[in-house]
């Protein structure tokens, strides 16, 4: 008679070994947290003023063009600045560089003369109004570097318009 062995199965053991699934789980959050970080976008505040306001102080006559600042930015590179309107300026258009050395320091001094002259009218914090006019010619890194100067020099009045008159474009064309 034959005997009938049995065969048992062998028992694993119930044990799993997570460490590497601990090590792929910290890969992955820290993967994320990069991603996310990176992902933000990267914006500039552009403050934009009041559209009708009822108690807008009344200044002198002229002080409006005295005021208003132009900058024309043109192709390689090409700064054109002028006070007032084109037409009659209160300073004649100027060629400059961008930097500290150039329309970086006029708008620092622009500002700082029109807010100690709006301090005395009883009305402060009334500094230079900055008309930024990109020609279809001009970089993006052009109005770029502009925008970066607004913020450097504390100017939170401006606006980019893309309209240019006649006269401002004999302005650019000019050597």
């Amino acid at each position: 008679m034959e005997t009938c062995k049995k065969v048992r199965s062998k028992k694993l053991s119930t044990r799993v070994d997570l460490t590497a699934m601990v090590s792929v789980s910290f890969l992955l959050i820290i993967f994320f947290m990069v991603t996310t970080e990176l992902a933000k976008p990267k914006i500039l505040d552009l403050n934009q003023g009041d559209n009708g306001c009822c108690d807008c102080p009344r200044y002198p006559e002229g002080y409006g063009e005295n005021r208003s600042l132009t900058i024309l930015l043109g192709e390689n590179n090409k700064l054109v600045y002028f006070v007032g309107l084109v037409a009659s300026p209160i300073k004649e258009p100027q060629k400059t560089i961008y930097g500290k050395d150039g329309i970086r320091k006029e708008l620092l001094l622009r500002n700082k003369s029109l807010l100690a002259y709006s301090a005395k009218l009883g009305k402060p914090k009334r500094g230079i109004v900055v008309i930024i006019k990109p020609s279809k010619k001009s970089n993006y890194g052009n109005l770029v570097d502009i925008l970066d100067e607004m913020k450097i020099t504390g100017i939170n009045s401006y606006a980019i318009v893309d309209e240019f008159t006649p006269e401002e474009s004999k302005l650019l064309t000019a050597k």
